[in-house]
């Protein structure tokens, strides 16, 4: 028996990340536009790093709270209010190694080896992967595309749970299809979850980055009731251009609370406090660099669609939230290949839409949270490549 056969066939099933894969083909190449990741182009700003630094520096080296340093969890609690008008005391927060551990952690609290967890497709890879190595069953459920917009049949979704459904994961605004459920969808779909009794596992990570005409996206915390079983996670990444710091968060009901914490002990024992200070001050001090993150992308995002939308061979609409656009191209199948040749002859590094499930085969995805410029010059290079199929 070789040293991998002798590995756990759970840890051997786990996927190379298709988007992985792409960004190590091209890595390092010179005049290469990355908008594979889901991540903007500006570094984490000096008042958030410097808080950072000033309690490395004064010694918070320390093993720390499990669930978050109070001040953290403070913090959470008073940006929830600010921007979803809800009150919701400290202790229904936990801090988390990521938004990535958020979900992982979420997931084992939600569900037992052989559960079934339904999310809507396509769907970043790693949430099936969370679910599958947490030894319960991904179901995704196929998000409906037709005139270049992506809809959720409700209908579908019920059909879709079976006696072994334990959850249902909705991630709103989505990656990579941009579908924004309505306030409607939320009711609905929190309806379905109380008629099965079963969890909602919620990643409302792009929240603020809605084109919808409003500050952010509809969320659940609009709609929920009290008693329902809604567990949330999120993160620092993409707000405050924090995605290398590894730190996110949880909401959930304070009934909870043990079982969170004895998770985080068993896996990351906590986030390292010096950071934790950081991510205090991102929420209370950094809403302002938000906004400028979202003008960004709201600027880009109208470059980027509109140049390729303009060659009449692509068929999608501008997003309505994250910070993504899926472009279906006329004459791609086969969106790695095309993820390898795009690159090779343009120089645009793009997610291909294999690594987002069946749902997402012939689709291709750009994150455009970046400088202005920079998209306008990697739309010029793409629509080049289209025009030329």
């Amino acid at each position: 028996m070789s040293l991998l056969e002798s590995l756990s066939p759970r840890a051997l099933a786990a996927p190379e990340s298709g988007i992985v894969e792409i960004i190590n083909y091209a890595r390092g190449r010179d005049g290469l536009l990355p908008l594979w990741a889901g991540e903007g182009d500006l570094p984490t700003p000096d008042f958030i790093n410097r808080a950072a630094s000033e309690a490395l520096l004064g010694g918070e080296t320390f093993y720390t709270w499990q669930r978050g340093i109070p001040e953290l969890r403070q913090a959470l609690s008073r940006y929830y209010q600010r921007h979803f008008a809800v009150d919701l005391p400290a202790e229904h927060f936990y801090a988390t190694g990521s938004g990535m551990q958020a979900i992982a952690l979420a997931v084992q609290a939600l569900t037992s080896p052989g559960d079934e967890m339904i999310y809507l497709s396509p769907c970043w890879p790693n949430i099936v992967a969370a679910i599958d190595l947490a030894g319960g069953r991904s179901v995704g459920l196929p998000l409906n595309f037709a005139d270049g917009r992506w809809v959720l049949d409700l209908d579908r979704l019920e059909k879709a749970i079976t006696p072994k459904t334990r959850a249902l994961f909705i991630n709103t605004p989505s990656n990579p299809t941009g579908w924004t459920a309505t306030r409607e969808d939320l009711k609905a779909i929190l309806d379905i979850a109380r008629r099965h009794g079963i969890w909602i596992l919620a990643d409302e990570i792009y929240a603020l980055y809605y084109y919808g005409g409003a500050e952010r996206a509809p969320s659940f915390l609009d709609v929920m009731e009290e008693g329902d079983r809604v567990v949330f996670a999120n993160s620092f990444s993409k707000n405050w251009s924090m995605t290398g710091w590894r730190v996110g968060w949880i909401v959930a009901p304070p009934e909870l609370g043990q079982v969170l914490e004895n998770l985080i002990q068993y896996s990351t024992s906590g986030v390292a406090q010096f950071m934790q200070r950081g991510a205090v001050v991102a929420l209370d001090e950094g809403d302002e660099f938000v906004r400028q993150n979202i003008v960004r992308a709201t600027t880009s995002r109208d470059i980027l669609c509109d140049a390729l939308i303009a060659t009449n061979r692509v068929e999608t609409l501008k997003p309505e939230g994250a910070l993504y656009a899926f472009l279906k191209i006329d004459g791609i199948t086969d969106s790695r290949q095309a993820a390898l040749d795009i690159v090779d002859r343009t120089g645009v590094g793009l997610a291909p839409g294999t690594a987002f499930g069946e749902g997402g085969l012939p689709f291709l995805r750009a994150c455009f949270l970046r400088n202005p410029a920079h998209i306008e010059d990697a739309a010029d290079r793409l629509a080049g490549f289209i025009k030329a199929l």
